[in-house]
């Protein structure tokens, strides 16, 4: 990247990649037709567009968020939608929902709830959620999860993802029971029934178009830049090569290339 990129522009970049998966988990999610839902975290309102289309012309899709630059994109996104009537969209804290008990009919988070960078207890903080769910509603929490973006090169991708985990807020250092991929304990330790986890699947392949190229080259960046200091030089020169657009050996250009990414939804009913 030759600019520094504004929060909203990275997440628009990283959407593009993203997309398939959360479609797929929000199809899984089967809303009930004409329901209620809150969109914890919206950043910039694509998931809640999402949603209110699964919703149906009768759903209501509240997009809760606390960033200020998000929220204009999420607005200016939702005033061009056709389904932007649909959509509400609250400056608020997860922590902290002002809405009454029993409010909606189903509660989405995506990549927000992170236990020791967000939030604090989460089983607690599930709690707190549950609240405002409806008899029967469902929670569901979504995490990326994985990703295998380096064809041809698993034990360089395999070192800088360990470098980007012991190096990650949200990932190091934190209690096995903190970690995101136990989230289906915090939803059951809360009271929630019907616990289910489940895996979505966004794939990439060539031939890239400009605009997707752009946002792989983004994701690397998103996940690997700054990791200089926790790797040897060799395995630092090699992701400069094979990861920079403007490299002659950028593994974008590899005629076969093939990657993905995947989403893992928790969720539990009230």
């Amino acid at each position: 990247m030759t600019r520094r990129l504004a929060y909203a522009e990275q997440l628009e970049l990283a959407h593009r990649v993203t997309e398939p998966a959360i479609r797929q988990a929000i199809a899984h999610l089967e809303l009930v037709p004409g329901g209620h839902g809150l969109d914890l975290g919206c950043g910039i309102g694509r998931h809640t567009l999402w949603l209110a289309e699964a919703a149906g012309p009768g759903g209501r899709v509240v997009g809760l968020d606390d960033n200020a630059e998000n929220l204009a994109v999420a607005r200016r996104l939702a005033g061009d939608s056709p389904v932007g009537e649909r959509i509400e969209l609250v400056d608020a804290d997860l922590r902290s929902l002002p809405f009454p008990d029993a409010s909606f009919d189903w509660i989405w988070c995506a990549d927000t709830f992170w236990p020791g960078a967000v939030i604090g207890d989460p089983v607690a903080t599930v709690s707190a959620l549950r609240r405002t769910l409806k008899p029967g509603g469902r929670l569901t929490l979504l995490y990326w999860s994985s990703q295998s973006l380096l064809p041809g090169h698993p034990a360089l991708e395999a070192r800088l993802d360990a470098a980007f985990a012991v190096t990650t807020r949200y990932l190091a250092d934190i209690p096995p029971e903190r970690q995101f991929m136990r989230a289906g304990g915090w939803l059951q330790a809360a009271g929630l029934a019907d616990v289910q986890a489940r895996t979505f699947l966004a794939e990439v392949a060539a031939p890239l178009t400009p605009p997707l190229r752009e946002a792989l080259a983004f994701v690397f960046a998103m996940l690997w830049d700054g990791l200089e200091p926790h790797l040897e030089p060799p395995d630092w020169d090699a992701y400069r090569r094979l990861c920079d657009e403007r490299s002659s050996e950028c593994v974008l250009d590899t005629a076969a290339y093939y990657g993905f990414v995947t989403y893992t939804a928790f969720s539990g009913r009230a």
